[in-house]
């Protein structure tokens, strides 16, 4: 499709915000606000963009989720679920939390995604992103790592059902995407790629490139796992290394992908080593992936990243700009941005797009961790490499 003819959607409302489980929670969706606006103040986000979210029904939901699942949702939102449903449902720990009207708030992040599928598939956009989602942790059953409804599953199980797609969902989150993945296990209408930092140190402890899927869904699971520490050179060849060959073998009629920022070394809940550069990189990878495999057809999700003042805004900017072809900016942030949130942030904004890696602790292990990410990487694209 020729770029010129392509539209963007971006799912936005002030109403994705509520999604809070408290005021110190590390999951803070004051994130997408600040790219948002960054984005708007950049000249790029334009109103016609916007695809407002609506409030996903049961019927949505049920494609991944259980009804007493749903219902426990529901029960929580109105303080009244007992302690052991709280515990059956993964909602008395302190990482997922029950908060107000959390079935309302997280339903709606569902429908926001739900809503971008529709404009994408019937032509009104080419292709769009939904930073406020990629809630990819939540199993059908439970809500697991932050995540209430899984909205990354529900869309891929509402693309085939709907619309008989092939769907590929590309995660490069920090984190393993094991809700999305258990929910396909089985499946051959879609296949989840997953690279991720190894489960040996990190929640939620999956991933491990033995997971292939089993049944009729056996091959299309695939994980690649990687050291703790790993900086951009290794995570960028590796990911080159795996994912074209996945693409290839798979035939996708759309493209999903899960954009979680935490594989930054300045993230708080994640143990890697890269910088805004392999970040800025990975969507356009994804988004030329798109435009030979699939049409240009690709949803882009948000997902982690807990560093929302020096890094979320920066590196999920790039995703709206890889899928509306524009160039990756340099420089200077816009003043105007700057100067609004500079009162809000507990310490001095970066200024700039590139890191001033101050911080940035050299690996002395770079050698070895490269070597052990790629031994891994040859051989996932062994199984897709004729």
């Amino acid at each position: 499709m020729n770029h010129t003819q392509q539209k963007t959607g971006y799912v936005y409302s002030n109403e994705l915000l509520q999604y809070r489980f408290s005021n110190s929670h590390p999951f803070n969706q004051m994130r997408l606000k600040l790219t948002t606006e960054l984005l708007a103040d950049l000249g790029y986000l334009k109103p016609s963009h916007i695809i407002q979210p609506r409030i996903a029904n049961d019927k949505e939901l049920a494609l991944i989720h259980s009804y007493d699942y749903i219902q426990a949702i529901r029960h929580a939102s109105h303080g009244i679920l007992s302690d052991n449903e709280a515990q059956k449902y993964g909602l008395d720990g302190d990482d997922t939390l029950q908060f107000r009207m959390m079935h309302k708030h997280s339903a709606r992040i569902v429908g926001g995604a739900l809503n971008l599928a529709d404009c994408i598939m019937d032509g009104t956009v080419t292709n769009g992103c939904h930073l406020g989602g990629g809630l990819h942790h939540s199993l059908p059953g439970r809500a697991n790592g932050f995540c209430i409804y899984n909205d990354v599953a529900i869309t891929i199980a509402y693309l085939i059902k709907n619309y008989n797609q092939r769907v590929l969902c590309i995660d490069t989150d920090a984190h393993h995407g094991d809700g999305t993945q258990w929910s396909f296990y089985t499946n051959d209408q879609s296949l989840i790629y997953s690279i991720h930092e190894t489960g040996k140190f990190l929640f939620p402890g999956s991933g491990h490139y033995t997971e292939r899927g089993a049944e009729k869904g056996f091959g299309y699971t695939v994980n690649v796992p990687l050291e703790p520490y790993t900086e951009d050179v290794s995570f960028l060849e590796v990911f080159k290394e795996t994912v074209e060959p996945v693409v290839a073998s798979f035939k996708p009629d759309i493209i999903v992908s899960v954009h979680g920022v935490d594989i930054h070394y300045l993230d708080p809940l994640t143990h890697m080593s890269c910088t805004l550069e392999a970040l800025y990189q990975i969507p356009y990878i994804i988004k030329s992936l798109a435009d030979t495999y699939t049409d240009s057809k690709v949803l882009m999700f948000g997902g982690g990243g807990y560093n929302i003042w020096k890094v979320v805004p920066r590196a999920w900017s790039h995703v709206f700009l890889a899928l509306i072809n524009a160039p990756q900016p340099s420089g200077d942030l816009p003043k105007t941005w700057l100067h609004k949130w500079q009162q809000y942030a507990p310490f001095k904004l970066p200024v700039t797009w590139s890191d001033d890696m101050q911080d940035f602790q050299p690996i002395p292990r770079t050698e070895e961790i490269s070597a052990k990410n790629l031994k891994h990487a040859h051989q996932v694209s062994s199984w897709f490499k004729s």
